[in-house]
């Protein structure tokens, strides 16, 4: 599958180097304003996890200074797109009428209208659209998933998801809520949507936080209010600028034991109802890899990943502009489109 890489940002570089690892990967062409970063030079490129950046070798790749370039290339197949969340419609709506297929970055876009837009436009091209909500592909977080619904642990009684981080100093564009549609949005889209995954979509949110882009700081705790009333809670956000390491998590805490996972540990742990803690095992694979297979084999396919349809990464947006909405206002319960 030929593809063309759209922004070789912080995504853009980490997409890139999870591909060299993707059977039927063949990269076509990169676009991006820097001339310094279509020669491969992406070693100013930052990020919160520690990968992409370095020198590349693009290879016999097009390279091309803008985005429509890039689309409009008939040499490309599929177009993966790591743009600022404001271009995410646009781009694809061009893309998906030029016959492409579309990987596109979470946050799928700004509001529910273009997530039904993009939707109804890959459908009428009869390609493949697909949001990288790559937590879905992290083994702890699929393992996890599948001992709940096999219900070897029984009910769920509670689960915490955390995820935490600097703000960001690699994209000026993520303070800008008109853009990025606010910093805690960008970040908690991840949890937000496993949530969906794991117990559906829920009734509302209610949320409470302080938010003050411009000093970095953007944290909320989130509550998602589900029929069965078991306590589901979101929280995180930025901490300040620069330092602050980054770290996801969850807690899952069900009848007969507690999953639990820290990125700040290695793997993911089992305490049993019994007391025992039990090391659960994990498949060796990588996220960012796996979900982008899932996308160069759903294009080849002509379907999109049964693992995360568009249809999934809308409604995790529709979830996150509640928990906005909620915390707008003092944290009033916020019902989910």
């Amino acid at each position: 599958m030929r593809i063309g890489i759209v922004g070789l940002g912080f995504m853009g570089s980490t997409h890139f180097e999870a591909y060299q690892k993707v059977r039927g990967f063949e990269l076509a062409a990169v676009s991006s304003s820097s001339a310094k970063k279509l020669a491969g030079d992406l070693s100013e490129v930052g990020g919160n996890l520690g990968r992409g950046g370095g020198f590349v070798d693009f290879g016999s790749a097009s390279r091309h200074k803008t985005a429509e370039a890039l689309i409009d290339d008939p040499l490309v197949d599929a177009v993966d797109i790591c743009t600022p969340t404001d271009l995410h419609k646009p781009l694809a709506l061009r893309a998906l009428a030029a016959g492409k297929h579309v990987l596109v970055e979470k946050p799928m876009a700004l509001s529910s209208a273009d997530c039904a837009a993009m939707i109804e436009a890959a459908r009428d091209a009869g390609r493949v659209l697909m949001v990288a909500q790559v937590l879905r592909f992290f083994p702890e977080y699929a393992v996890a998933r599948a001992k709940v619904l096999s219900g070897e642990l029984g009910a769920v009684r509670a689960a915490t998801f955390r995820r935490r981080c600097a703000a960001p100093a690699w994209g000026r564009w993520l303070k800008d809520p008109g853009r990025s549609g606010g910093g805690v949005l960008d970040l908690l889209i991840h949890d937000l949507d496993f949530c969906q995954h794991l117990f559906g979509k829920p009734q509302g949110i209610r949320a409470v936080g302080p938010e003050d882009l411009e000093a970095g700081i953007d944290f909320v705790v989130a509550h998602l209010d589900y029929e069965d009333e078991v306590p589901v809670i979101v929280c995180g956000g930025w901490h300040h600028p620069a330092s602050f390491p980054f770290s996801m998590e969850f807690t899952l805490l069900c009848d007969e034991g507690t999953l639990d996972y820290s990125s700040a540990k290695s793997g993911l742990r089992l305490y049993t109802a019994a007391g025992e803690e039990v090391a659960v095992e994990l498949p060796e694979r990588d996220g960012f890899v796996e979900e982008l297979q899932a996308f160069v084999d759903g294009c080849a396919s002509g379907e999109a990943p049964a693992l995360c349809p568009p249809e999934d990464s809308a409604q995790a947006l529709s979830m996150a502009l509640a928990m906005n909405r909620s915390r707008s206002q003092g944290g009033i319960a916020a019902p989910v489109e």
